[in-house]
């Protein structure tokens, strides 16, 4: 059946998911660590559970993807240490990240994510890869959602110019 037949586990990565997995997991250990800082600013107990959410869900995906490469004999990227809780109100108030920044911030980088978990599953040639990004699209696509309802009750969605009533077309 040849070295892409029985358990996808056993099969070898090629090149682009390998790439896309390391690339993706050092992603996230940044992001993460800025999530981590972003908790220190955040003020809305809202937008602060929709990060303690985020980053466990972040943190299972990471140890998933490490155990991944790891199978696999490819080194891991780093890890940036984990952040030291701090007091927002102890951050200058000129300094201080507001909380609608944050959540733009977070809904741009769920949106990269759904690009990359979409780029990643379309060159999978093993099936475990491509339903691991899968469940991560998903994921995000969830949390995308959840993120859009706060941004719509917090009053922080920025929107385009909103198209309400299409111009009159001129008959030739």
């Amino acid at each position: 059946m040849g070295i892409f037949g029985g358990n996808p586990k056993n099969e070898p990565m090629h090149y682009g998911e390998v790439f896309g997995v390391w690339v993706y997991l050092a992603t996230s250990k940044a992001l993460l660590a800025g999530y981590q800082t972003a908790m220190n600013h955040a003020g809305d107990t809202d937008l602060k559970d929709f990060l303690e959410d985020l980053m466990q869900t972040m943190k299972k995906e990471i140890e998933r993807l490490e155990d991944l490469l790891k199978l696999a004999g490819v080194g891991l990227p780093p890890t940036p240490p984990d952040r030291p809780v701090a007091d927002a109100n102890s951050i200058p108030v000129g300094a201080r990240l507001n909380d609608s920044e944050i959540a733009l911030g977070i809904s741009r980088d769920i949106a990269g994510g759904l690009l990359t978990c979409s780029q990643i599953m379309s060159q999978s040639i093993r099936e475990d890869i491509g339903m691991m990004f899968g469940e991560f699209h998903m994921t995000k696509a969830q949390s995308g959602y959840q993120l859009l309802r706060i941004l719509k009750e917090k009053g922080w969605l920025i929107s385009p110019p909103l198209h309400a009533q299409a111009p009159e077309l001129a008959h030739v």
